[in-house]
């Protein structure tokens, strides 16, 4: 059957949500919007949604490669992807290679320390209360969250950092933390959701530790785009090459 799409589920800050002709799908459109700090401050960068959704997209296939599973159908478009509608759980999971961003100020730690092994962090999906750091027993009380359906996430999380770390060090780039999410299919299987971007994964160049992704943005060091293109770049070589 030919997908059609309908209204808007959900119009969010990176992305909107879309009903199709199929109940058990949707599509995501991915925007130029960008935010920070909870969306206190507001921009664009110049074609993100396309890089976003092309990353996201060659992401999610070479994890699917490697048993990983997702939301993910296809890609439709330069901005458009098909993907499973699921519930989705509101906890953000934090996968921390290397003390940067809230940790540093909340733990006062020196930016740059490594955590080996890598730190997971959850925090509540919730923009305004600030998506705060959240424990495990906040999950489990609140129900936002089985103690099997946690070990599961942390599991997955943990392995896509131990995929997802190697590919980009092969591309000149240290994967240094990165946040997933989770949800639900009508069945109650657990897959992995949203997207997996720049917008959500901090990434230093390992000649010169320059931030290629969205701190650009946060901490007004200019040449936003460019990064965005120049990883996308990167990454669709790698990819390209893998095949």
């Amino acid at each position: 059957m030919k997908i059609e799409q309908k209204s808007p589920l959900y119009d969010g800050k990176s992305k909107t949500i879309f009903e199709t002709n199929q109940s058990e799908l949707v599509i995501q459109f991915f925007k130029d919007d960008a935010t920070a700090f909870n969306a206190q401050k507001k921009g664009t960068i110049r074609n993100k949604g396309r890089i976003n959704n092309q990353t996201s997209s060659q992401i999610f296939e070479f994890l699917a490669k490697n048993q990983i599973a997702s939301h993910f159908v296809k890609k439709l478009s330069d901005r458009e992807m098909l993907v499973k509608k699921l519930a989705i759980i509101p906890v953000e999971i934090v996968v921390r290679n290397r003390a940067a961003g809230s940790i540093c100020k909340r733990l006062g730690l020196e930016k740059g320390r490594p955590f080996s092994p890598p730190l997971v962090e959850t925090f509540l999906k919730n923009d305004s209360l600030g998506d705060p750091l959240i424990t495990e027993e906040h999950i489990q009380y609140f129900k936002w969250a089985t103690l099997s359906e946690l070990s599961q996430i942390r599991a997955c999380a943990l392995k896509v950092n131990q995929l997802l770390k190697p590919v980009f060090d092969s591309i000149g780039l240290e994967l240094v933390d990165f946040k997933l999410e989770f949800g639900r299919t009508p069945k109650g299987d657990l897959l992995l959701a949203d997207e997996v971007t720049l917008d959500g994964c901090r990434l230093w160049d390992k000649e010169n530790g320059e931030s290629m992704d969205k701190d650009r943005f946060r901490n007004d060091l200019g040449r936003v785009d460019e990064a965005y293109q120049e990883v996308s770049e990167r990454l669709t070589r790698y990819f390209l090459g893998e095949s």
